[in-house]
């Protein structure tokens, strides 16, 4: 073998070790990140307590409207808030405040005239059993998309409360909820509220008082139209800078600010102060990632942060723990927070969606339906 032939073979092995080295460095970096063993614990989203309060930057997303800086209401483009880097995460993340007392959750939905259809049901000043009461209900508890919902005034104490055996009754009233995301009340849910209470009424010997159909049915189209304009579903999204990661990375970096994990495939939430009660956040990310055979190496490259605005109290500060989150996320999983075109987001957007939060949750106090209350948990559900 001559010199020349020496030198090509020894040349190609070169080139060839070169190639695969390559190959093996570039598999390696592009391999999803995977969970490491435990760390001591980084800041960490109370659940009970609060970060310093910041905000975030891009136009409030909502289901159906959404509020803008000058207090107008728009059409939303179902926007994805982030930041630009995690390097801007405020360094006072781990300083906290004790969050206000949050008011119990109602174990049992109550008929509330500001949202229901009401129909009282006159018993001729005879007293019906909680056992008889539950007997006579519908088999089923809804009318269209709206929920029937049945309740008698307990002889003992004069309460309104739904029926329960042993209690005893001296009045009953049957409704139906006025709106929900579904839409308003219509004609043929009202007419098929009207059949079940009738019936209901007739079998515990008692005479329905019915409201007018189209006041009802006018009133439900303004509650629905209020609704649609104050309903806020605001949701962060990062994405990854570099390599992707496997779903047991994203559980690992989103249990050490608080989540747990949710009862669906590729959700975790950030649980309330108040047991019983809507989880503050929900992270979420791809479910067929999460129920993949090999997880491990299942990529990963964007997760999204969930507000429902109007199912969370102000008082557990859900927006900025939402940034607070958004921002530790980013930083750990060298992550990047972007709106849906994929442009990332300046910090300087975040005073602006802060006060249009500031504004949507006034006025949803002012007209009874204060976010993270009953009403409003029904009416935005």
């Amino acid at each position: 073998m001559s010199a020349l032939q020496v030198g090509l073979a020894v040349a190609g092995g070169l080139i060839l070790g070169g190639v695969i080295a390559y190959n093996t460095w570039n598999a390696r970096r592009n391999e999803p990140r995977q969970a490491q063993p435990d760390e001591p614990a980084g800041p960490r989203v109370e659940q009970v307590e609060r970060a310093e309060p910041g905000m975030d930057g891009a136009p409030l997303s909502a289901e159906r409207m959404e509020p803008v800086l000058d207090g107008e209401l728009r059409d939303p483009a179902p926007a994805r808030a982030d930041f630009t880097s995690a390097a801007d995460a405020p360094a006072d993340f781990a300083s906290t405040t004790t969050l206000a007392m949050l008011p119990l959750p109602d174990r049992s939905p109550h008929l509330d005239a500001l949202i229901d259809v009401i129909a009282p049901i006159a018993l001729d000043g005879r007293v019906v059993s909680g056992d008889a009461v539950l007997a006579a209900l519908p088999a089923t508890r809804r009318v269209g998309s709206k929920r029937f919902l049945v309740e008698g005034q307990s002889e003992a104490t004069g309460d309104w409360e739904p029926p329960a055996a042993g209690k005893r009754y001296s009045a009953l009233q049957a409704g139906v909820q006025l709106a929900n995301r579904t839409g308003a009340l219509n004609e043929i849910e009202y007419s098929e509220f009207v059949v079940k209470t009738e019936r209901f009424a007739e079998t515990v010997g008692g005479a329905a008082e019915l409201p007018d159909m189209l006041h009802e049915v006018a009133r439900a189209r303004e509650l629905d139209q209020f609704a649609s304009q104050h309903d806020a579903q605001l949701g962060f999204t990062l994405r990854a800078r570099g390599a992707a990661w496997s779903p047991g990375f994203v559980q690992q970096q989103a249990a050490r600010i608080g989540f747990v994990a949710g009862s669906i495939p590729g959700r975790m939430v950030l649980a309330s102060s108040v047991t019983g009660l809507p989880p503050v956040l929900d992270l979420s990310y791809d479910a067929q990632a999460a129920l993949a055979e090999d997880p491990a190496h299942t990529a990963i490259t964007e997760v999204t942060l969930n507000l429902d605005v109007p199912q969370v109290h102000r008082e557990e500060r859900p927006f900025e723990r939402l940034r607070d989150a958004a921002f530790a996320l980013a930083e750990a999983m060298d992550g990047v927070i972007t709106d849906d075109a994929r442009q990332p987001l300046r910090p300087e957007m975040i005073d602006t969606i802060g006060a249009d939060l500031t504004r949507l949750y006034d006025t949803l106090d002012a007209h009874d339906l204060a976010a993270g209350s009953a009403q409003a948990r029904r009416l935005f559900s």
